[in-house]
């Protein structure tokens, strides 16, 4: 009698847990699948409408499937899955499980067709869905789905949602949705405050939805003008931050400009060397990156680190050798140190062509140094360019600190200064010389890293700057790092104002024109060296 107890027991214990509750949803999801599978696009709505209200956890990636049309079904099943495409065949994957079912032909699978109005409805269904994600950033991406929506029930969860919304820029998204639904509203004092709500907003939806309500003939006269106000307002301040950008460009630019004319600038201003062979100790650094990243292809973010001291050193030591076995028998002789630095020029471009071919390599931008800083929706900042920015003040920094806090750098100022008097002070000149190249070489190849972030590497890359390199030189004084780096931000930046009017050649043209000018008046640049030298 006992033993007959316990297995009762068993039993009424076994029959009152309840089944796993993903099996039990799984199931309930059936008559939504079906309704999918039909053809007529009103039972498709019905279907996404309860997988939106269903709250599986798989909803939103079903959601998403059939907007992106890769959810099907198994013909002769009827079995739900999601699809990628290989090849001529499609890999079916389980919707529920997600156990891969291998490679279908297309005629065994039936695609979930959707028209434009059911693609409204999934957007609006997956945005519900969103709307109860933990992550406020999901959030953010649901409501701002909503905008132009004129759903009353869709309004209602809004509200509902930011009475216990804790995050504010969801809050201030939502605000922007419920104003967007009140310019529709017949309620004229609605229209307005909707319109003094939305006049700060710089989405172009909502400057589009504005030039509708002016052009409308049924929209009241006090309505039209606060509309047109509120315009002229957003359009002042996508003005003000496409002027922003453009300045961002200009800098970023201009501090490329800089960091590749930095190290000529010591070069030509000390020794007086027309150095043609600048661009291609840049090219040297460019491709010491890419060296140091294929020997360090595990760790791209740290492969840069590594990569600028590196650069350093290896252009260095090719500009003290091209000091010590050229440069230095020219001294005086600038037409022949010209001559000589181009057919070095040459001669290192075929030896990275023989060495690494002829093609482009490719160089990793690390993650650290990807994506963009988005301020708003009219301005993003590169991180790549803004690094490479402040890379160059740091840069900038280091080397007038080494000429002014070192002996080194005091020996270069001397001999730059006048070179005769330094002698008779016992200055070897000739080892200044060198270390001076060197230095001025090594400053190319660290620039040549950081152009390996934001343009092709090549046998060609110097050459795309050497020009532009000597006139920031010249334009802000031979010699003077202060003159080369407001050179180089300036030119920049003037360039990147003009392109949008003039067009990139003919910006570049007239910023020639404009240093061809300026030499006249100042032959010497912005800032001239001083010393009996520079004088004479």
């Amino acid at each position: 009698m006992i033993p007959r107890l316990f297995v009762l027991l068993a039993v009424l214990l076994w029959a009152a847990v309840p089944a796993p509750a993903l099996a039990a949803s799984d199931a309930d999801l059936g008559p939504a699948f079906d309704l999918l599978m039909k053809r007529s696009f009103d039972d498709k709505a019905r279907g996404i409408e309860a997988l939106g209200q269903s709250g599986h956890p798989r909803a939103p990636e079903v959601l998403q499937a059939i907007l992106d049309g890769r959810l099907y079904y198994i013909k002769k099943t009827r079995q739900p899955v999601f699809t990628q495409k290989q090849d001529s065949k499609l890999l079916a994957r389980d919707v529920f499980s997600g156990e891969e079912l291998g490679l279908f032909k297309k005629r065994k699978l039936k695609k979930i067709s959707i028209n434009n109005r059911l693609r409204q409805q999934l957007k609006i269904a997956l945005a519900r869905v969103q709307l109860s994600d933990p992550d406020p950033a999901q959030r953010l991406q649901a409501v701002r789905g909503f905008i132009g929506s004129d759903d009353p029930a869709l309004l209602d969860s809004l509200r509902a949602q930011k009475a216990h919304e804790d995050s504010a820029e969801v809050i201030a998204a939502i605000d922007q949705v419920l104003a967007f639904a009140d310019l529709d509203s017949k309620d004229e004092a609605l229209r307005l405050a909707a319109i003094e709500r939305l006049k700060t907003q710089l989405d172009p939806v909502v400057i589009n939805r504005l030039k509708r309500i002016v052009k409308s003939d049924d929209t009241p006269l006090k309505v039209r003008l606060a509309a047109e106000k509120a315009i002229e307002r957003i359009e002042s301040r996508i003005a003000f931050y496409g002027y922003l950008e453009t300045l961002f460009f200009g800098l970023s630019l201009g501090s490329i400009l800089a960091l590749a004319a930095i190290g000529l600038a010591i070069t030509f201003g000390v020794m007086g060397v027309i150095n043609m062979a600048h661009g291609e100790l840049i090219m040297i650094g460019a491709y010491t990156t890419y060296v140091v990243q294929q020997l360090m292809p595990g760790a791209i973010g740290a492969s840069i680190l590594v990569a600028i001291p590196a650069a350093f050193v290896v252009s260095g030591l090719v500009g003290i050798a091209i000091e010590r076995g050229i440069i230095r028998f020219l001294y005086g002789r600038p037409l022949e140190t010209l001559l000589a630095t181009f057919g070095i020029s040459l001669f290192l471009q075929q030896t990275v062509r023989s060495v690494f071919s002829p093609l482009n390599r490719s160089v990793e931008t690390p993650q650290w140094m990807a994506g963009s800083l988005e301020i708003n929706s009219l301005l993003s900042i590169t991180y790549n360019r803004l690094y490479i920015f402040f890379f160059c003040l740091i840069v900038f920094v280091l080397l007038y600190l080494v000429m002014k806090k070192t002996s080194l750098g005091l020996y270069v100022r001397a001999v730059a200064q006048n070179r005769n008097m330094a002698r008779a002070m016992g200055i070897r000149s000739d080892w200044v010389d060198a270390m001076t190249f060197g230095l001025g070489s090594g400053i190319a190849g660290v620039a040549g890293v950081a152009l390996s972030q934001v343009t092709n590497v090549g046998p060609n890359l110097g050459q795309a700057y050497i020009v532009d390199s000597f006139m920031v030189v010249v334009f802000g004084g031979v010699g003077n790092l202060w003159g080369t780096l407001i050179s180089g931000l300036s030119l920049g930046v003037v360039g990147k104002f003009l392109e949008p009017v003039s067009g990139a050649v003919l910006a570049k043209i007239l910023v020639l024109v404009f240093i061809i000018l300026f030499i006249q008046k100042r032959p010497r640049g912005l800032f001239p060296q001083k010393g009996r030298a520079a004088e004479s």
